[in-house]
């Protein structure tokens, strides 16, 4: 039986462009009246080749003054970091939470800045966060490690393997990819009735890839 909850669920990744279109998205609708709770899920974990059978590595478990990785390891600690950041500005309450995600997405994929240190707290400031409160809650590093690796075991249970994935109040979940980014109402509208109609069509449709020599439109 499905489970029951009073908003949608999102699920994201500030690694991924994908998913800050759909948060930008979802802030839209959340104007309109829609309700939606952000979620974290970790791509490094989710593909993590030790993870291939059972989960052994966990994201929490690692540490911030580690070395460069090579390959996708690359993205460990920035994602952490910002995840651990997330976590801290939500504990300020939902718009902080809100204001801060869209901060920090679109320093990282709109402006092409790094998850650094420096661009977590710039996105802080630009969120309206109070920033002595905001570095209490980041210093309480096991914590905020806690209170997310709750949130990638959630994450684990629904099936969730990309970013941005929406889980909706009555239970349908899916991943959804977005090419293209809107702040416009009438349009996100648009866009999101079509994947509620698709996700809980009786059709049962469980894939959409368009063919490789037929890209999407752009407006």
């Amino acid at each position: 039986m499905p489970r029951m909850t009073r908003a949608t669920e999102l699920y994201f990744d500030f690694l991924c462009p994908y998913a800050w279109r759909g948060v930008e998205l979802a802030a839209v609708l959340k104007t309109e009246g829609e309700a939606f709770t952000l979620r974290h899920y970790s791509l490094v974990e989710g593909n993590h080749a030790q993870n291939a059978k059972e989960l052994t590595w966990r994201v929490t478990d690692q540490s911030l003054n580690a070395p460069d990785g090579e390959g996708y390891m690359k993205y460990l600690k920035p994602g952490l970091r910002a995840f651990l950041a997330s976590h801290a500005a939500a504990r300020q309450g939902d718009s902080a939470h809100w204001a801060f995600t869209l901060a920090l997405f679109r320093a990282h994929h709109e402006r092409k800045e790094p998850l650094t240190d420096e661009a977590i707290h710039a996105a802080a400031q630009e969120a309206g966060l109070d920033l002595d409160v905001f570095a209490q809650a980041l210093a309480d590093d096991q914590a905020r490690r806690a209170e997310l690796r709750a949130e990638l075991d959630a994450a684990r249970e629904v099936g969730v393997f990309g970013t941005p994935t929406f889980v909706l109040p009555t239970g349908e979940a899916a991943y959804y990819r977005f090419e293209t980014l809107t702040r416009e109402p009438t349009q996100a509208r648009q866009w999101w009735d079509l994947y509620r109609a698709v996700l809980t069509s009786g059709a049962g449709i469980g894939t959409i890839k368009r063919a490789r020599n037929r890209p999407p439109r752009r407006a």
